[in-house]
């Protein structure tokens, strides 16, 4: 008995040096790009359902009429850029755009240094932003 498991194992090792060829369906290769695709936009959105991204604070006060009058002032000199303004007692906080990458958003913090010198930074917030069409057909 010894002798014939010795044979067998003999032949299995002997024939461990030859080459093993894998066929992998292509498909997979579909399968994964998807959803490595899929994993990307799932760790942009909150758990509202919104994008994490960043806003660029503008001003904080306990002045209601500075927060607004300062939203009319960005909204005539950025028209191209949605204005937010949120309470959290006791400050009127206001900020502006929607901006996917952080890059983008320190880009146009520097644009507004020309108007507000003092304390305009970057914050991380919950964005609207919608797909572009080619990701959505993805």
């Amino acid at each position: 008995m010894f002798v014939l498991v010795s044979f067998v194992l003999a032949g299995f090792w002997a024939g461990a040096s030859d080459s093993i060829i894998v066929k992998k369906d292509p498909r997979l290769d579909i399968l994964t790009a998807k959803q490595a695709h899929i994993n990307k936009r799932t760790s942009m959105l909150t758990s509202s359902g919104q994008y994490k991204g960043f806003r660029v604070q503008v001003i904080s006060t306990r002045r209601r009429e500075d927060a607004f009058n300062t939203k009319t002032m960005l909204l005539s000199n950025f028209p191209e850029q949605k204005t937010y303004v949120m309470y959290q007692s006791p400050n009127f906080k206001v900020r502006i755009g929607n901006f996917i990458k952080k890059e983008d958003a320190d880009n146009f913090r520097k644009e507004l240094a020309r108007f507000f010198p003092q304390g305009v930074y970057i914050v991380d917030d919950a964005i609207e932003y919608t797909l572009p069409e080619e990701d959505i057909l993805q």
